[in-house]
Protein backbone atom coordinates (compact mmCIF):
# COMPACT_ATOMS: atom_id res chain seq x y z
CA UNK A 1 0.00 0.00 0.00
CA UNK A 2 0.94 3.48 -0.75
CA UNK A 3 -0.46 5.73 0.74
CA UNK A 4 0.41 9.49 1.11
CA UNK A 5 -0.85 12.66 3.39
CA UNK A 6 -0.44 15.64 1.74
CA UNK A 7 -0.90 19.68 2.12
CA UNK A 8 -3.50 19.58 -0.86
CA UNK A 9 -5.45 22.80 -2.40
CA UNK A 10 -8.73 21.72 -1.32
CA UNK A 11 -10.08 24.24 -4.59
CA UNK A 12 -7.68 22.26 -6.47
CA UNK A 13 -9.45 18.67 -5.51
CA UNK A 14 -13.07 19.59 -5.54
CA UNK A 15 -11.68 20.73 -9.36
CA UNK A 16 -10.30 17.94 -9.92
CA UNK A 17 -12.80 15.76 -9.30
CA UNK A 18 -15.81 17.78 -10.36
CA UNK A 19 -16.58 18.79 -13.93
CA UNK A 20 -17.06 22.52 -12.60
CA UNK A 21 -13.56 23.44 -14.18
CA UNK A 22 -15.10 23.01 -17.60
CA UNK A 23 -18.26 25.31 -17.35
CA UNK A 24 -16.56 28.52 -17.50
CA UNK A 25 -14.80 28.09 -20.64
CA UNK A 26 -18.19 26.36 -22.40
CA UNK A 27 -19.77 29.82 -21.05
CA UNK A 28 -16.97 32.10 -22.73
CA UNK A 29 -16.86 29.75 -26.18
CA UNK A 30 -20.73 30.30 -26.24
CA UNK A 31 -20.06 33.96 -25.94
CA UNK A 32 -17.48 34.22 -28.32
CA UNK A 33 -19.94 32.23 -30.85
CA UNK A 34 -22.42 35.29 -30.03
CA UNK A 35 -19.98 37.80 -30.60
CA UNK A 36 -18.85 36.49 -34.33
CA UNK A 37 -22.66 35.89 -35.22
CA UNK A 38 -23.19 39.50 -34.23
CA UNK A 39 -20.57 40.78 -36.53
CA UNK A 40 -21.70 39.07 -39.49
CA UNK A 41 -25.47 40.12 -38.74
CA UNK A 42 -24.37 43.70 -38.20
CA UNK A 43 -21.87 43.07 -41.37
CA UNK A 44 -24.73 42.43 -43.39
CA UNK A 45 -27.66 43.80 -42.44
CA UNK A 46 -26.41 47.25 -41.31
CA UNK A 47 -23.10 47.96 -43.41
CA UNK A 48 -25.71 46.95 -46.42
CA UNK A 49 -27.13 50.82 -46.64
CA UNK A 50 -25.06 53.92 -46.87
CA UNK A 51 -26.63 55.32 -43.56
CA UNK A 52 -26.09 52.35 -41.96
CA UNK A 53 -22.18 52.14 -43.31
CA UNK A 54 -21.82 55.85 -42.11
CA UNK A 55 -23.78 54.66 -38.49
CA UNK A 56 -20.90 52.01 -38.36
CA UNK A 57 -17.85 54.00 -38.76
CA UNK A 58 -19.34 57.07 -36.32
CA UNK A 59 -19.96 54.15 -33.50
CA UNK A 60 -16.57 52.23 -34.12
CA UNK A 61 -14.75 55.47 -33.48
CA UNK A 62 -16.40 55.99 -30.24
CA UNK A 63 -15.83 52.67 -29.64
CA UNK A 64 -11.99 53.88 -28.85
CA UNK A 65 -12.97 55.45 -25.49
CA UNK A 66 -14.70 52.41 -23.73
CA UNK A 67 -11.92 50.48 -24.88
CA UNK A 68 -9.45 52.69 -23.30
CA UNK A 69 -11.21 52.64 -20.31
CA UNK A 70 -11.13 48.71 -20.55
CA UNK A 71 -7.81 48.70 -20.77
CA UNK A 72 -7.03 50.64 -18.44
CA UNK A 73 -8.78 49.18 -15.74
CA UNK A 74 -7.79 45.71 -16.76
CA UNK A 75 -3.73 47.39 -16.47
CA UNK A 76 -4.51 48.70 -12.71
CA UNK A 77 -5.97 45.72 -11.88
CA UNK A 78 -3.13 43.15 -13.09
CA UNK A 79 -0.50 45.56 -11.38
CA UNK A 80 -3.22 45.59 -7.88
CA UNK A 81 -3.80 48.98 -7.53
CA UNK A 82 -7.67 47.87 -7.90
CA UNK A 83 -9.21 44.88 -6.75
CA UNK A 84 -11.02 43.51 -9.79
CA UNK A 85 -11.12 39.90 -8.33
CA UNK A 86 -9.42 36.57 -10.03
CA UNK A 87 -11.04 37.24 -13.25
CA UNK A 88 -11.39 41.20 -13.42
CA UNK A 89 -7.89 41.62 -15.07
CA UNK A 90 -7.97 39.17 -17.97
CA UNK A 91 -11.67 39.98 -18.95
CA UNK A 92 -10.85 43.53 -18.94
CA UNK A 93 -7.99 43.35 -20.98
CA UNK A 94 -9.05 40.66 -23.08
CA UNK A 95 -12.73 42.42 -23.38
CA UNK A 96 -10.98 46.17 -24.52
CA UNK A 97 -8.40 44.31 -27.31
CA UNK A 98 -12.35 42.41 -28.40
CA UNK A 99 -13.78 45.40 -28.62
CA UNK A 100 -10.51 47.28 -30.53
CA UNK A 101 -10.68 44.44 -33.24
CA UNK A 102 -14.69 44.64 -33.54
CA UNK A 103 -14.52 48.22 -34.33
CA UNK A 104 -11.96 47.85 -36.58
CA UNK A 105 -12.95 44.74 -38.44
CA UNK A 106 -16.96 46.21 -38.95
CA UNK A 107 -14.96 49.99 -39.84
CA UNK A 108 -13.18 48.65 -42.76
CA UNK A 109 -16.16 46.31 -43.94
CA UNK A 110 -18.33 49.72 -43.80
CA UNK A 111 -15.31 51.21 -45.89
CA UNK A 112 -15.93 48.54 -48.89
CA UNK A 113 -12.42 47.59 -48.49
CA UNK A 114 -11.06 44.45 -47.48
CA UNK A 115 -9.74 43.07 -43.97
CA UNK A 116 -7.01 42.72 -42.84
CA UNK A 117 -5.05 44.67 -44.22
CA UNK A 118 -1.28 43.97 -45.76
CA UNK A 119 -0.14 46.15 -42.74
CA UNK A 120 -2.18 45.39 -39.69
CA UNK A 121 -2.13 40.95 -40.20
CA UNK A 122 0.22 40.79 -37.61
CA UNK A 123 -1.31 43.34 -35.14
CA UNK A 124 -4.54 41.14 -35.96
CA UNK A 125 -2.82 38.05 -35.20
CA UNK A 126 -1.57 39.31 -32.05
CA UNK A 127 -4.53 40.82 -30.98
CA UNK A 128 -6.49 37.80 -31.06
CA UNK A 129 -3.80 35.63 -29.45
CA UNK A 130 -3.91 37.74 -26.58
CA UNK A 131 -7.60 37.55 -26.68
CA UNK A 132 -7.90 34.06 -26.25
CA UNK A 133 -5.11 33.91 -23.79
CA UNK A 134 -7.55 36.29 -21.49
CA UNK A 135 -10.44 33.76 -22.08
CA UNK A 136 -8.57 30.88 -20.55
CA UNK A 137 -6.84 33.10 -17.76
CA UNK A 138 -10.29 34.18 -16.85
CA UNK A 139 -11.92 30.05 -17.40
CA UNK A 140 -9.59 29.36 -14.45
CA UNK A 141 -9.85 32.28 -12.58
CA UNK A 142 -13.76 31.40 -12.43
CA UNK A 143 -13.02 27.78 -11.70
CA UNK A 144 -10.36 28.92 -8.76
CA UNK A 145 -13.52 30.59 -7.36
CA UNK A 146 -16.19 28.18 -7.91
CA UNK A 147 -13.67 25.77 -6.11
CA UNK A 148 -13.00 28.03 -3.04
CA UNK A 149 -16.50 28.61 -2.67
CA UNK A 150 -17.49 24.67 -2.55
CA UNK A 151 -14.18 24.26 -0.55
CA UNK A 152 -15.95 27.02 2.49
CA UNK A 153 -19.36 25.18 1.90
CA UNK A 154 -18.25 22.00 2.26
CA UNK A 155 -16.04 22.69 5.55
CA UNK A 156 -19.45 23.82 7.03
CA UNK A 157 -21.46 20.65 5.92
CA UNK A 158 -18.97 17.78 6.42
CA UNK A 159 -21.66 15.45 8.01
CA UNK A 160 -22.81 15.07 4.23
CA UNK A 161 -19.74 13.33 3.30
CA UNK A 162 -19.48 9.90 4.07
CA UNK A 163 -18.23 8.89 7.04
CA UNK A 164 -15.31 6.03 6.73
CA UNK A 165 -14.40 3.27 8.30
CA UNK A 166 -10.79 2.78 7.33
CA UNK A 167 -8.96 -0.92 7.75
CA UNK A 168 -5.52 -1.06 6.50
CA UNK A 169 -2.44 -3.68 6.28
CA UNK A 170 0.21 -1.11 7.87
CA UNK A 171 0.13 1.48 10.07
CA UNK A 172 -0.48 4.89 8.54
CA UNK A 173 0.82 7.24 11.85
CA UNK A 174 -2.16 9.47 11.33
CA UNK A 175 -1.56 12.20 14.23
CA UNK A 176 -5.27 13.79 13.17
CA UNK A 177 -6.92 15.15 15.86
CA UNK A 178 -10.54 13.41 16.13
CA UNK A 179 -8.93 10.09 14.57
CA UNK A 180 -9.12 7.50 16.48
CA UNK A 181 -6.99 4.62 15.69
CA UNK A 182 -6.57 0.92 17.09
CA UNK A 183 -4.54 -2.35 16.22
CA UNK A 184 -7.42 -5.21 15.31
CA UNK A 185 -6.88 -8.52 17.42
CA UNK A 186 -4.97 -11.38 15.24
CA UNK A 187 -7.82 -13.62 14.68
CA UNK A 188 -5.48 -16.04 12.52
CA UNK A 189 -3.35 -16.76 9.56
CA UNK A 190 -6.29 -15.20 7.50
CA UNK A 191 -6.62 -11.91 8.67
CA UNK A 192 -4.14 -9.35 7.05
CA UNK A 193 -5.76 -6.25 8.34
CA UNK A 194 -3.92 -4.77 11.29
CA UNK A 195 -4.92 -1.58 12.05
CA UNK A 196 -8.38 0.38 11.74
CA UNK A 197 -8.89 3.85 11.36
CA UNK A 198 -12.44 5.88 12.74
CA UNK A 199 -13.60 9.57 12.42
CA UNK A 200 -12.68 10.15 8.48
CA UNK A 201 -14.68 10.91 5.71
CA UNK A 202 -14.48 10.84 2.40
CA UNK A 203 -13.64 14.11 0.24
CA UNK A 204 -13.57 12.71 -3.20
CA UNK A 205 -12.48 9.69 -5.14
CA UNK A 206 -10.58 10.29 -8.76
CA UNK A 207 -10.14 6.94 -10.58
CA UNK A 208 -8.73 4.29 -8.24
CA UNK A 209 -7.65 6.91 -5.80
CA UNK A 210 -9.78 8.01 -2.50
CA UNK A 211 -9.47 11.21 -0.89
CA UNK A 212 -10.07 11.07 2.94
CA UNK A 213 -10.35 13.92 5.32
CA UNK A 214 -10.59 13.99 9.27
CA UNK A 215 -13.65 14.75 10.71
CA UNK A 216 -12.40 18.25 11.93
CA UNK A 217 -11.00 18.96 8.87
CA UNK A 218 -11.05 22.38 7.45
CA UNK A 219 -10.22 23.77 4.12
CA UNK A 220 -7.97 26.45 4.74
CA UNK A 221 -4.83 23.84 5.71
CA UNK A 222 -6.83 20.64 6.36
CA UNK A 223 -4.75 16.93 5.92
CA UNK A 224 -5.84 15.07 3.01
CA UNK A 225 -4.73 11.30 2.73
CA UNK A 226 -4.61 10.71 -0.50
CA UNK A 227 -4.92 6.19 -0.18
CA UNK A 228 -5.28 3.74 -3.49
CA UNK A 229 -8.23 1.47 -3.81
CA UNK A 230 -6.36 -1.93 -3.24
CA UNK A 231 -6.67 -4.86 -1.21
CA UNK A 232 -4.15 -3.36 1.01
CA UNK A 233 -7.31 -1.58 2.67
CA UNK A 234 -10.68 -1.86 3.28
CA UNK A 235 -13.32 0.49 3.64
CA UNK A 236 -16.89 1.10 5.43
CA UNK A 237 -18.96 3.44 4.71
CA UNK A 238 -21.75 4.60 7.13
CA UNK A 239 -23.79 7.84 7.41
CA UNK A 240 -23.38 10.33 9.80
Amino acid sequence: MDAATLGFSTQELLLRSSPVLYLPAGVLLCVGLLVVAGYHLMARTVCGRPEGCRAVRRACRLAVVPAVLLLVLGLLAGFEVIDAGPTGTPLLIGGALLLVVLARLLAVRAAGAPYPLTGERAALGIGVALIVLCSFWAAAGIAHRKGTADARWLAGHLTLRPAVVLDTTERLYLQWPGVEERALPDAGAGQRFRYRYRGVRLLAQAGDRMFLIPRDWTWEDGNVLVLPMDTAVRITFHPG
